[in-house]
């Protein structure tokens, strides 16, 4: 008797493990640069079911914690490639560092299965297409994340579905697609109930089909059905009042400059007039084209810059930013403190404004850094850090967001700059859209990640921002993507990822952007949805560990 039991243990540990692993390649299917979209919809029913039918939470929280890191081994497999590059580390060393990272951001799905099956074990007549968005909502809202993501990033080129962000932010599309999972788990077990008994009682199916779904299987129905329509009508409404909103709004040409340089090229000293140069010639292209505005990816001016610099170099510097075009210019640097000591000993990721003239208009200072690649906590406790990571570096920190002046004709706009992966904060950018620009420019350098999926992933984030504050997006990227996205979310235009090794002529994209100050609901609302959500959830379990205690319950 006991090696069949133990066979059956076994098999049942590999059945769930699969199902665990099924629900992870339904995720990194739906997500860029897949993008099979309607996946994630039931991407996580099968592990819905591993989570329920648990036999304690420890097995809950496993099956969960494994879906989830190899969900996140395959959205972030680049980080592979992006670690032997940047870190140069070979391949043996690599792989558990990746391991590390994506067994940590893994976590998030062992919580949401640990919840899952503890709260329907203690409230099992909540139904799980309440459940299940719930704690996956109160979990994505403030789970720290060395890379942010969100479930809704599958969504990211349906424009109708990310309508919902408005709301609330990606948490809300992150809640609607958790509800249908709920419901298409529920509804599915309620049809396989009526297949037993179709067959157990040798019934005509039909009947027993209505029957169900005037009974148990009505519910997740009438979920289903309810929240698409409800997705598809605040989506087209919204999409249609903002669209009238941007057809009557003044249009910039603006002109987006990708060099398409090396990581290694780009912070060669003695590459810097070339690559000064190439981008020289990029802007006066698109300055011939009708650019109204010219914006230089993050870190692409060459040269340090102080802090106090005013206005462009002479005609005769050979550091001169205008030459052969002369456009207002958003471009990314770093600038110098005067008195390099103290706290202020570190230079800074810094986004600086020039109008037509060469006269600096306005800087911005990046204020969330990557960790490891432009800070080192504990830096002066590690001095060994940077030598064995020579890529890695120290910069100071920026505190507040800013808006830079731009002018159109008789008419003055306001921009806001946003540097690196800033543009995927929710929380940051809702500061930023609190002075009303007309236009988020970001300006980014993700040459580290080459042709990879992480371009593409980034842009996918990205988009939601315009959504959230009805403010149309452009974005200059070293190696792309570059883009340009509307109020509603949509990509106007795109330069695509390019690998500088294969393909190291320099790309540019004119795009005419609307110019529009914001009026979404998040910038109001906040992230409210999800905080509503983080209370449900702590409430549940607080009375889940009450009823457990009492022994009448």
């Amino acid at each position: 008797m006991y090696f069949p039991r133990v066979f059956l243990l076994t098999r049942r540990r590999l059945t769930r493990s699969a199902l665990s692993l099924l629900s992870a390649a339904l995720m990194v299917a739906s997500v860029p640069r897949f993008d099979l979209w309607p996946l994630m919809w039931l991407a996580l029913v099968p592990l819905l079911h591993v989570a329920v039918t648990s036999r304690n939470r420890r097995e809950a929280f496993l099956t969960g914690w494994l879906a989830g890191f190899a969900a996140n081994a395959g959205g972030f497999s680049w980080m592979l490639g992006f670690l032997r590059h940047f870190g140069h580390m070979p391949f043996v060393e690599a792989l558990p560092l990746m391991c590390l990272l994506v067994g940590y951001q893994g976590v998030m799905f062992g919580f949401w299965s640990w919840g899952m099956f503890a709260l329907h074990a203690r409230w099992p007549r909540w139904p799980l297409f309440v459940l299940a968005p719930v704690v996956m909502a109160a979990l994505e809202l403030p789970m720290p994340q060395i890379f942010p993501y969100s479930l809704a990033i599958s969504q990211a080129w349906v424009p109708t579905v990310i309508q919902l962000a408005e709301l609330g932010g990606p948490v809300v599309v992150t809640f609607a697609l958790l509800l249908v999972n709920g419901a298409v788990y529920q509804l599915l077990l309620q049809l396989l109930l009526v297949v037993r008994d179709v067959r157990g009682q040798k019934l005509s199916a039909a009947p027993v089909l209505r029957s169900a779904l005037r009974g148990p299987a009505r519910a997740p129905a009438l979920a289903i059905v309810a929240t698409v329509v409800f997705v598809v009508a605040w989506g087209q409404l919204r999409m249609h009042m903002t669209d009238s909103r941007m057809a009557v709004a003044p249009k910039a040409k603006v002109g987006l400059v990708q060099a398409n340089i090396g990581i290694d090229e780009k912070w060669d000293p003695a590459e810097a007039q070339h690559n000064l140069i190439v981008h020289q010639a990029a802007s006066a292209a698109l300055a011939q084209e009708g650019a109204d505005l010219i914006v230089w990816p993050e870190s692409s001016y060459p040269y340090a810059l102080p802090r106090d610099v005013t206005r462009d170099a002479p005609p005769e510097d050979g550091h001169r930013l205008m030459r052969g075009f002369a456009k207002p210019t958003m471009f990314g640097t770093v600038t110098l403190p005067r008195d390099r000591t103290g706290k202020d000993r570190f230079p800074y990721n810094t986004a600086l404004m020039m109008d037509a003239d060469g006269k600096v208009e306005g800087t911005f200072d990046k204020v969330f850094l990557m960790m490891f690649g432009e800070y080192i906590p504990f830096y002066d406790q590690i001095p060994w850090f940077t030598e064995l990571f020579p890529e890695a570096s120290n910069f100071s920190r920026g505190s507040t967001p800013t808006v830079f002046p731009f002018r159109l004709g008789d008419r003055s706009f306001k921009l806001a700059p946003l540097i690196c992966y800033e543009d995927i904060l929710p929380s940051w950018a809702r500061k930023v859209a609190a002075l009303e620009p007309d236009l988020f420019v970001n300006i980014t350098n993700d040459a580290w990640f080459g042709p990879t999926a992480e371009p593409y992933q980034h842009l996918a984030l990205a988009v939601f921002r315009a959504v959230e504050h009805r403010t149309p997006m452009v974005r200059a990227v070293n190696t792309g993507v570059s883009a340009a996205i509307d109020a509603n979310g949509r990509v106007m235009a795109f330069s695509p990822a390019r690998d500088p090794s294969t393909h190291p002529a320099p790309s540019r994209l004119l795009a005419e952007v609307p110019l529009l100050a914001g009026h979404g609901l998040y910038g109001r609302v906040g992230d409210a949805f999800g905080i509503a959500c983080v209370g449900l959830t702590a409430f549940l379990g607080f009375r889940a560990r009450q009823r457990k205690r009492t022994p009448s319950a």
